[in-house]
């Protein structure tokens, strides 16, 4: 018999966004109470730096270019190794996911995950026996989603309060607004109780009321926030100033400056800020970086931070809640996220192919069951990343790591054998193809290797030494003085590339 598990994860949430990793805006004493009651991850990397490549590799153990999810808009087949089904076939294990799945693209109605709502469908699907699922906007997005079924049907008068979705029914996905009419920001009158967050919280504890005490389970809790758009309830708007916010650390502060450290970096770097190649992923329409404000900055990043502390709020219900079913003792809790964002870095803001810390490194923690006696407060450097989530969980349930997992159990104190971690992309925009594969080493340096593609010739890179450079601000690539270290670490990646997936998996024209 294994421990219970409660697995939680954010969607495009920094690590610095918590207390217990520097975070001075946001209060997240929830996930702060975690990390000083077990293991605070400092070095975890994600896979990939977007939604389905990432969640694709923390469900099946395995690097993105063996599931073969790329990017956004490729969906992981339904057959493909799932830990929730391990769990519930091997062990017997209880299974649901709650909120944001996103393993298939949720605008393609032959995929179940954007389906399942129309029909009044919670599963079996994928090895989970219960899924209700949500993403960022009480308006449905070409599908309907079992929240945006809930929320018509208990607050009609509330569905049109979120940001409209993208799309040619909704308009362009480059609306702007809030106090300093910033990209994306939306005063939203859709009440505290109705908002996705409180829904995920309370349509979980409402599956784990259906269980016996004594039964094994699998929770995954996937909070949609705090993703863009920047839209939480208006009655939050007064926990977070943004008027009082300093510009994000990494944020240069002047258009000079931003453009000396972006031409250190390869092109499409420089050329994203100026609005002349649009090659990152879920950029809003025409969205050019170098027109933002400093206000309009510091208003999406108290939107975000006021996102993070719902969720906070909203895992502080289900803390109370496991404490009240007396499951506390017996309940293995990990906290993470997809990934990050640039919310301002080098005056930049979203997501795309910039390999930096802002994207890749996330907020880990595992607060191990009280029953299973690990010492609390523990802090781990070594490198960890996704991968090593799905055979953590087989480990928590008694379970030998099934073989195709690519990844190994979190360590629960120092292993010097885990020397680097690493991630990928390969993803094309507007017929530009951008290939680059990347790690993190424990010797403290970042390195990224980009493919010959339609866009780049082969020769370029990024290595920052990220104990003396934190900010990523100095490309040292190609520094005469570093020309070891950067032979030495593309050596390295190219020993961790995984071999493809065969045949290929086809992407779809919507995600």
């Amino acid at each position: 018999m294994g421990r219970k598990i409660l697995f939680i994860t954010t969607d495009e949430q920094r690590f610095d966004a918590l207390g217990c990793y520097g975070g001075k805006v946001a209060k997240t004493p929830v996930a702060d109470g975690l990390a000083r009651d077990g293991i605070r991850y400092d070095r975890a990397y994600n896979q990939n730096v977007t939604c389905m490549p990432a969640r694709s590799s923390i469900v099946t153990g395995q690097y993105v270019s063996t599931h073969g999810v790329l990017r956004n808009g490729y969906a992981l087949p339904e057959n493909d190794p799932s830990i929730a089904r391990y769990l519930n076939e091997q062990a017997g294990y209880r299974t649901a996911i709650v909120g944001k799945a996103h393993w298939q693209p949720m605008t393609d109605h032959t995929c179940w995950e954007a389906s399942a709502a129309g029909r009044g469908d919670h599963g079996p699907h994928r090895g989970f026996e219960y899924l209700s699922l949500a993403a960022h906007s009480g308006i449905s997005y070409r599908c309907e989603l079992h929240y945006n079924r809930w929320l018509k049907e208990n607050y009609p008068e509330h569905v049109d309060s979120f940001y409209p979705p993208v799309g040619p029914e909704n308009g362009p996905n480059n609306q702007t607004g809030g106090e300093s009419d910033a990209i994306q920001v939306h005063h939203n009158a859709c009440p505290k109780k109705a908002y996705h967050t409180d829904w995920v919280a309370e349509t979980s504890i409402n599956w784990l009321d259906t269980l016996d005490k004594d039964e094994d389970w699998f929770l995954w809790v996937s909070f949609p926030d705090p993703h863009h758009p920047f839209d939480p309830p208006v009655s939050e708007k007064d926990r977070i100033d943004w008027r009082d916010l300093d510009l994000p650390d990494a944020h240069p502060e002047t258009d000079e400056k931003i453009r000396e450290i972006l031409a250190q970096k390869p092109k499409h770097w420089l050329e994203f800020y100026d609005g002349i190649t649009d090659i990152a992923d879920e950029t809003p329409d025409q969205f050019v970086p170098k027109t933002m404000t400093h206000d309009n900055v510091r208003e999406i990043n108290a939107m975000v931070h006021i996102q993070n502390e719902l969720v906070d709020d909203a895992m502080g219900r289900l803390m109370a809640y496991l404490k009240a079913r007396g499951w506390d003792e017996d309940t293995d809790i990990i906290y993470c996220s997809d990934h990050g964002t640039n919310q301002g870095d080098f005056g930049l803001m979203f997501k795309g192919p910039f390999h930096t810390d802002g994207l890749m490194r996330l907020p880990f923690i595992w607060r191990p069951a009280p029953s299973a006696s690990v010492a609390g407060g523990t802090v781990i450097a070594d490198p960890v990343g996704h991968i090593d989530l799905a055979p953590t969980f087989a480990q928590i349930a008694g379970l030998p790591v099934p073989d195709w997992v690519e990844g190994k159990p979190l360590p629960t104190e120092a292993d010097p054998e885990r020397d680097c971690v690493f991630c990928e992309w390969d993803a094309e925009r507007h017929g530009i193809q951008i290939k680059m594969r990347s790690i993190y080493d424990r010797s403290g340096y970042l390195c990224t290797a980009y493919d010959p593609t339609n866009y780049y010739d082969g020769t370029e890179g990024e290595l920052y030494d990220l104990k003396s450079d934190p900010r990523q601000w100095s490309n040292l690539w190609d520094a005469p003085d570093h020309a070891d270290t950067k032979a030495a670490l593309v050596a390295k990646i190219n020993q961790h590339t995984p071999a493809p997936r065969e045949p290929a998996l086809v992407r779809m024209a919507r995600t």
